[in-house]
């Protein structure tokens, strides 16, 4: 955790009452379908879509490309900002929708620098699966309290003993209840809420309504046995008796560093358990918090307006060939029109029309706060890892950027089309969608990206937006590395290497390799030189 200044005053309201968080599961937890429900109980749809929704039924808000809704994936983080009630406070929820597939995680690992909490999405039957380990990991390194929802329960699941060990032991993170099913698949009627004492009944046959929810005066409340069968009322009352007496009570200082997640159980497609989530997102989630800079952390409650992009986004209108910054917001009240400068380049900026977004709907943002997400639609000028302060050069540090594990070359259909795939190249590298490099001995290009999934969504694109098609072919390497050392050692390394060295989209040295013996060989013939698997995204 970053070292916070003890005695800080209470955070502004408007920006104590922010929430930003990611949803991180492995793919088909349910992830999009609980994001649908939160815009849903937030009030920011009326009818919730489904991912693989028939025929005229709503598609889902936050999946907006047409890979997306041709799939039933999410393959781009997406943003989503809107307001929850809960008890006297209005909250402003900002949420990131992250892509579950693996071959995606490079967006998920930015998109997490730019959040203050993550929700787990676990499934009941399958629990803790290899690509939610991936992702626990990253919040892990970057110590971000995470709150888990085991979603599915409505079908045939696991015990819920042994998900939580599950969860325990895989994630090595303590685990709290906050709250516990009554039977499970077809027998499931519901949860009981053990942080207030209440009984929430699934309504099965309308989706889109709230759970109903009876208030109980312990677990020996005669009005039990009136709405859960006898049975299940008994396994009940074993259960959160072990459970109470096994498993820490909720401690929200460990839940901040990250060391303990509550785990609420429920049903997305249900709607089942999603507002006690949000509930619990609204009073245990952390506020907008400190950000890791150079050359000092930079404090939301600060008067001057920082923030900076984690992500980049192309053509998310097709009709306008534009490019959205997502910049999140890490000090002070943003106001349209404002001037800020673009510490990289130094230069001023003024940002007249930034937007928040619904996903691929977006409006007009007048003001913002610490902790919001907005798009700067911009030329090409802002890249990920960007920072935008009030004049004082500030960079924020910590967002990553991976060797990729795929490298395949690639050529224009059309010959005389290669300046316009250069063009489309050179944005999509910029969005952090593929790394292009550009061999220094020969022509053409060669792409590298972290899963195979991503050549197809690649080539989708560049046929979609820039009507270009073309192909991928085998490429002679296999990896690439970032190159570091003083000068004259990098200079007198190039000149003996000049088959294996090309130049990233922002100028870097990369060297390309075709077996580990390379990589090896570099390490023993020239010690002064580093080879290295990620470079921060920081100029």
């Amino acid at each position: 955790m970053l070292d916070t200044p003890q005695n800080r005053p209470a955070l502004p309201p408007e920006i104590a009452r922010r929430r930003t968080f990611a949803i991180i599961s492995h793919p088909d937890a349910g992830k999009t379908t609980l994001t649908e429900k939160f815009l849903l109980f937030g009030g920011a749809i009326q009818m919730a879509g489904q991912v693989r929704a028939k025929g005229e039924a709503r598609r889902t808000r936050s999946d907006f490309m047409a890979m997306e809704k041709d799939r039933g994936i999410s393959v781009s983080a997406s943003a989503m900002s809107f307001d929850f009630h809960s008890g006297d406070t209005n909250y402003r929820f900002n949420l990131v929708d992250t892509p579950g597939h693996s071959d995606f995680s490079e967006d998920t690992y930015r998109t997490l620098t730019a959040v203050d909490a993550a929700v787990m999405v676990i499934d009941g039957a399958k629990g803790v699966e290899s690509q939610t380990q991936k992702l626990f990991e990253v919040c892990r390194m970057r110590d971000l309290p995470i709150l888990t929802f085991c979603n599915k329960m409505d079908r045939e699941s696991r015990d819920t003993f042994e998900i939580i060990d599950e969860i325990q032991e895989n994630l090595a993170i303590d685990v709290t209840p906050a709250s516990w099913p009554i039977g499970v698949g077809r027998d499931f009627v519901g949860c009981y809420d053990m942080l207030r004492d209440r009984l929430e009944l699934m309504d099965r046959a309308d989706r889109n309504r709230v759970a109903d929810s009876i208030k109980i005066e312990g677990l020996d409340d005669p009005k039990l046995a009136e709405h859960v069968p006898a049975a299940l009322l008994e396994k009940l009352r074993e259960d959160l008796e072990m459970a109470r007496e096994l498993l820490p009570p909720l401690d929200l200082k460990a839940m901040h560093e990250g060391t303990l997640t509550p785990i609420w159980f429920g049903s997305a497609i249900n709607s089942f358990g999603v507002r006690e989530l949000m509930e619990g997102i609204a009073k245990y989630g952390p506020e907008p918090q400190i950000q890791a800079a150079t050359p000092r952390q930079i404090l939301p409650e600060e008067k001057k307006v920082a923030g900076f992009v984690f992500k980049v986004q192309a053509n998310m209108d097709p009709k306008h060939r534009d490019r959205v910054a997502f910049v999140r917001l890490a000090s002070g009240h943003f106001e349209r029109g404002m001037k800020m400068t673009h510490v990289r380049t130094k230069k001023p900026m003024t940002v007249s029309n930034p937007v928040m977004f619904l996903a691929s709907d977006r409006e007009l943002a007048e003001e913002a706060w610490a902790g919001d997400i907005i798009g700067i639609p911009n030329h090409g000028q802002l890249r990920i890892g960007d920072t935008l302060t009030q004049g004082e050069a500030l960079r924020v540090s910590g967002i990553p950027s991976f060797a990729p594990e795929l490298l395949q070359s690639v050529r224009a259909g059309d010959p005389l089309k290669a300046k316009h795939l250069e063009k489309a190249l050179m944005q999509f590298a910029e969005e952090g969608a593929a790394k292009v490099f550009k061999p220094s001995i020969g022509s053409g290009f060669v792409v590298g990206v972290v899963g195979q999934l991503q050549f197809e969504v690649l080539a989708s694109r560049i046929e979609l937006e820039y009507g270009l098609p073309v192909r991928f072919e085998p490429s002679q390497f296999t990896s690439a590395r970032w190159v570091n050392g003083t000068k004259q050692a990098v200079d007198k390394f190039i000149d003996s290497n000049k088959q294996h060295i090309a130049h990233d989209h922002d100028g870097d040295i990369v060297y390309l390799t075709r077996l580990q013996w390379d990589i090896d060989r570099v390490e023993r013939d020239y010690p002064d030189v580093k080879l290295t698997a990620t470079k921060e995204m920081m100029v």
